[in-house]
């Protein structure tokens, strides 16, 4: 198997201990070997540690950071990003699992032709990591404009070539960090799709911050264009309106229930 080089696995944690360790093993499972999976712990008050801490011990490419104290996700994944000394940059939160081709396949992709940006597509589980039928999608091409007007990719699922984007850090924003790291890339290089499902995305799972609901979720979007990525009144306003239809847009051409 050729080598693309070093691939830094991005997984910030909070009170995982439940779930991490299937997280992990979908990890030490790769075909592709050279990697290292940073996981950033944003000072957990379960078990979380003494679950990761075998790992630690018998591999060499699992390491461990931990906040001084309780951050947040975006100061958690800066954290992270910061140590992070692969080439490739790829990003697995501490509840979701890869499938064992994953790297390899997009890696080669990548290589392939000549791209500094991608995703996949991922199938959505339940908390006791079974399958809920559903496989998400998106389109092929995603420039910064089709970025802007909605966040394609899932966190899981992307990968970037840090020679070409540099070191990314975002504004400490409590939702939508990924969709502000990725508007970051994209001003670097377009997104492109692997048509592949290479992951598994937990839904639903209880204490997880993905479930809101809509005034929530827009008011939110607003704060990611205007506080984060320092838009005018206006044009956070006009980012967050068209974000609306572009979700429907997703759930309807995107979000498909496989077949039974």
């Amino acid at each position: 198997m050729e080598d693309y080089g070093l691939v830094s696995i991005i997984t910030p944690t909070w009170n995982c201990g439940s779930f991490i360790a299937e997280t992990i093993c979908s990890v030490r499972a790769q075909t592709y070997q050279n990697w290292e999976m940073i996981i950033a712990d944003d000072c957990s008050t379960d078990n979380t540690f003494a679950v990761v801490q075998p790992f630690l011990e018998k591999d060499h490419r699992v390491k461990y950071v931990r906040n001084e104290k309780n951050s947040g996700a975006a100061i958690t994944r800066n954290h992270a990003l910061r140590e992070a000394k692969g080439r490739w940059i790829a990003f697995l939160d501490s509840d979701d699992l890869w499938k064992p081709q994953k790297l390899e396949r997009q890696l080669a992709f990548m290589k392939k032709n000549g791209y500094a940006f991608s995703y996949h597509e991922y199938e959505e589980i339940d908390e006791n990591s079974c399958s809920k039928g559903v496989v998400v999608s998106g389109p092929k091409h995603v420039g910064c404009w089709g970025m802007y007007c909605f966040c394609w990719p899932g966190c899981l699922t992307v990968m970037y070539d840090a020679s070409v984007v540099g070191l990314v850090q975002i504004a400490d924003i409590k939702k939508n960090n990924d969709y502000a790291m990725w508007l970051q890339v994209c001003h670097k290089a377009d997104c492109y799709l692997l048509p592949e499902v290479q992951a598994k995305y937990r839904r639903g799972r209880k204490g997880s911050i993905s479930t809101h609901g809509y005034w929530t979720l827009i008011k939110w979007h607003y704060y990611l264009f205007h506080e984060a990525n320092h838009n005018n009144v206006l044009m956070s306003l006009f980012l967050t309106a068209i974000n609306l239809p572009f979700g429907v847009f997703k759930k309807i051409f995107y979000v498909k229930k496989r077949n039974s």
